[in-house]
């Protein structure tokens, strides 16, 4: 998160974004993300006895929807299927497809917007490894689920496993019910949308989005309702960790004895007319001229009246003495 800037730089400007160093991090996110999918392969039993501890938890609560809704979304193939297509498609599209529009559109408020989402999605991984979650669709068929994207996945090109294309299941990890990142990203998506776009249609939908992401995971019996409660908290706790992450790193010299280029944070230069930037109590250069002329100018009037009274006075003088 070291970004190189020129030596000319005001103090409080961003510096560049390199989009090397953004693909960089991704990479750095997904090999987490095996690491953890490799951790969690072997744990099959104890995924499932999470899965089931969820569930019983939920039950208790008597917050349960995960039935009557999966009910609803395999029996109806006209919810069925387009539920499967925006559970296997969106999270993949919609939030790189923000994140992209952050950086070329509103490169003002990129570092933060991915800061928090990279922050988040690291957190959810420290999750799928701690406790590996076994979704409803993969506890058995005694507890009454049915897996929505296996019937319907003649209509798509997901498989049987989670939302990987066919013959993909493998690179995907399918007991990482808990937290729901899809739920998770789908918010990031939509107060980003809310926050800066500018057009009424779009800021509505982004508000939309996580509603139906939250509706569709659950439906196609991807996650339970605590899952998507956990990808809220996971992004509220990134966000609350974002802006101290972000100066701890600000303060991290980028070489040694070399203070630091930038600090993220509000800028403090002073903007004194469209365009001009000014430090505060700095004139313009010309305003300066002009003060400087005016000033100099006083001072030679001043100067000519003084020599034009001491002549008026020594004439006076010599006219009485005669």
């Amino acid at each position: 998160m070291s970004y190189a800037v020129s030596g000319t730089a005001r103090p409080g400007a961003h510096p560049r974004l390199r989009w090397w160093i953004e693909i960089l991090l991704l990479l750095v996110v997904y090999a987490a993300y095996s690491a953890g999918r490799l951790l969690v392969r072997g744990d099959i039993p104890g995924a499932v006895h999470h899965g089931l501890a969820i569930l019983r938890i939920e039950q208790h609560l008597r917050i349960d929807p995960e039935h009557l809704l999966n009910r609803v979304f395999t029996r109806t193939a006209v919810l069925g299927v387009p539920a499967d297509f925006v559970y296997a498609s969106l999270h993949y599209v919609v939030t790189p497809a923000v994140l992209l529009w952050l950086y070329r559109r509103r490169p003002g408020h990129y570092r933060r917007a991915r800061t928090w989402l990279m922050l988040s999605t690291m957190i959810g991984l420290i999750g799928f490894t701690l406790v590996p979650t076994a979704p409803p669709r993969l506890l058995g068929s005694t507890t009454g689920f049915v897996d929505t994207m296996a019937r319907y996945s003649s209509y798509g090109w997901w498989g049987g496993q989670a939302s990987a294309p066919r013959g993909l299941g493998s690179i995907t990890n399918q007991y990482a019910a808990m937290p729901s990142l899809h739920v998770g990203w789908a918010l990031w998506c939509g107060v980003m949308l809310w926050r800066h776009a500018r057009t009424p249609l779009v800021r509505w939908l982004g508000a939309a989005y996580p509603v139906v992401i939250t509706l569709v995971v659950i439906g196609t019996a991807n996650h339970y309702l605590l899952d998507a409660v956990a990808g809220v908290t996971v992004m509220a706790v990134g966000a609350l960790l974002t802006d101290p992450l972000r100066t701890a790193v600000w303060r991290v010299p980028r070489r040694s004895g070399e203070p630091p280029a930038t600090r993220p944070g509000p800028r403090d230069d002073t903007i004194v007319s469209g365009g001009c930037e000014t430090s505060p109590g700095e004139r313009f250069p010309g305003q300066r001229t002009r003060t400087g002329s005016s000033s100099a100018g006083a001072k030679r009037g001043a100067g000519r009246g003084a020599r034009r009274g001491a002549k008026t006075d020594a004439g006076g003088t010599a006219a009485a003495a005669r």
